[in-house]
C-alpha cells in the first residue's frame, strides 16, 4: 500500500548567537559558516531539466554529507536503512533512523531555506535519492560541474 506524505514547511533560520552552537565541534561550525550557500544537495547530480534536478546522496559510515541550503520544494527517498545524525543551521543536533521506501517531501517559499549537514551514525551506506522542483524563480542555487555526473561519449 502506497503510503501518503505530508508536505513540510520546514524553514530554519541560522542562529546569530554561537552559544546555540556550544555542542558542536568547531570545525563542523565553521564549515557552516564557509559553506552557507552550498546548492549541492546531494553526492551527485544525475539529471537536470528546466523544471527538476535528479540527486543521488551516498555516504558511508563515519563519514558526513556536508552543510547544503535547499531552497527549492523538494522530496528525497531512502534507498536503503540507515542512521544518521544532522546538523541544523539553527544549532540543533537530531538522530534519526531511515528505512528503505521511507520519502519525506519539503516546501520553501521565497526566501526561506534550510542549511544543514547528514552525518552516517550506522554501519550501513546512507543512500538517497533527492528530487528538487525548480519552481521558485530565481532561487536555485549553482551547482558546480564537479558535482554533476561525467557523462562519456
Amino acid at each position: 500500500m502506497l503510503m501518503e506524505s505530508e508536505i513540510i514547511s520546514d524553514h530554519i533560520e541560522t542562529a546569530t548567537d554561537p552559544a546555540a552552537f556550544a555542542d558542536w565541534p568547531t570545525e563542523i561550525y565553521q564549515e557552516m559558516i564557509d559553506r552557507q550557500m552550498n546548492g549541492c544537495v546531494g553526492s551527485v547530480l544525475v539529471s537536470e531539466t528546466k523544471d527538476v534536478r535528479v540527486w543521488h546522496l551516498n555516504v558511508a559510515p563515519g563519514d558526513r554529507c556536508g552543510f547544503h541550503r535547499h531552497v527549492n520544494p523538494y522530496f528525497w527517498s531512502a534507498l536503503a536503512p540507515g542512521r544518521a545524525r544532522t546538523y541544523f543551521s539553527d544549532g540543533r543536533i537530531a538522530e534519526t533512523e531511515y528505512s528503505t521506501g521511507q520519502t519525506q517531501h519539503y516546501h520553501y517559499g521565497p526566501g526561506e531555506y534550510m542549511l544543514h549537514s547528514l552525518e552516517n551514525i550506522g554501519e550501513t551506506e546512507l543512500k538517497f535519492l533527492t528530487v528538487e522542483h525548480l519552481s521558485n524563480p530565481g532561487a536555485a542555487l549553482p551547482v558546480p560541474d564537479s558535482a554533476k555526473l561525467a557523462r562519456s561519449c
